[in-house]
């Protein structure tokens, strides 16, 4: 029995020593199969939305431009691990072999799954790209990729479309992770909210905080408005630029009398958004950053140099049934259900 590494070291080329995420390149040759690894046979890419956002505009929103720089990118680091983002994305495609340790799992040769753990940590190989759907962040392609032992996955739910189950999957962590923080009576701002995961945010922000609570939606564009005003929720709709600390501040201080939120969440696709998230939030509040464009650095240093004291989370793309969670909320509210599927099916 040939086992590797459960968490994927065996696959590590450079530098040896580290994890697949930080690694700069991955062994994505699978003509050997680790028995503790799981062959997928890959059919669209979900590329993080920080990470498309910076190649489409490297590209010039070129989309054979897109797919070169994809292609380079796997080709020279054994993944898709954004060199300037740092970050990913995620995958769906058919089981081709399970090996032989894991075998027990609830999954067989065949079954359509979307892995639940970060491009950039995952080995793939691209043979060929077929299309590049710029407005869903979304690329059909023709490959394979490797799961290791430690990967979590989830199989494709048979009433949803594949695109949809894929497109809510990828941001499954936000919305999960709302529902553990939200309190009832909470005052919170989704900076982003009009996006693909700050609508599912704003959700489970409505339903958590109550009839006691308020919930405010920031937008940078008035598209993003538009769907939160039709997602069917009791969001105030905020139209501005989040980079724009100082507007942020007034605006949110506008909207609770003075009070701030309880709670941030910070979902946006671009960085320097970082103090308007701070400044939104009271004293000893909480705010999220589950945006790949966050700098940690400015954050802190930026609620330090204002004397904000605050609790500042990580944004993890995991946590205990987010994937249910996620695709529950288009179950539960038929109006983003129409939306995702007007946007991704």
């Amino acid at each position: 029995m040939t086992l590797g590494c459960p968490y994927g070291t065996h696959r590590v080329l450079e530098p040896k020593g580290v994890f697949p995420q930080p690694a700069l390149r991955l062994n994505n040759d699978f003509s050997i199969l680790y028995d503790n690894e799981i062959l997928i046979e890959v059919e669209i890419l979900n590329i993080d939305s920080a990470s498309f956002t910076q190649i489409k505009h490297q590209a010039d929103g070129d989309p054979a431009k897109i797919a070169d720089i994809l292609l380079k990118t796997v080709a020279q680091r054994g993944k898709q691990h954004n060199p300037v983002t740092g970050s990913g994305g995620m995958l769906v495609g058919k089981i081709k072999a399970i090996g032989s340790a894991l075998q027990q799992r609830p999954i067989q040769v065949g079954d359509p799954i979307a892995t639940l753990v970060s491009l950039s940590l995952t080995p793939l190989r691209i043979d060929d790209i077929i299309a590049v759907h710029k407005e869903t962040e979304q690329v059909e392609i023709r490959g394979e990729a490797v799961l290791f032992e430690s990967g979590i996955y989830a199989k494709l739910p048979s009433d949803l479309p594949q695109k949809l189950a894929l497109a809510v999957l990828d941001v499954a962590g936000a919305p999960a992770q709302t529902a553990k923080i939200v309190k009832p009576g909470d005052t919170v701002v989704v900076i982003g909210g009009g996006g693909k995961s700050g609508l599912l945010c704003l959700h489970e922000a409505c339903k958590r905080t109550g009839v006691t609570g308020k919930v405010i939606g920031l937008s940078h564009s008035a598209a993003g408005i538009e769907r939160m005003k039709k997602s069917g929720l009791p969001v105030i709709p905020l139209q501005g630029d989040a980079r724009d600390a100082l507007w942020v501040l007034h605006q949110i201080e506008r909207l609770t009398e003075g009070r701030l939120a309880d709670l941030t969440i910070n979902v946006v696709n671009i960085p320097q958004t970082e103090l308007g998230s701070i400044l939104a939030t009271k004293n000893r509040g909480i705010v999220y950053f589950f945006s790949m464009a966050t700098s940690f650095t400015a954050a802190a240093l930026g609620a330090e140099g204002i004397g904000k004291d605050l609790t500042m989370l990580v944004g993890n793309g995991y946590t205990e049934g987010h994937a249910e969670i996620a695709l529950e909320v288009l179950r539960e509210n038929l109006h983003l259900r129409q939306l995702y599927e007007r946007t991704y099916a």
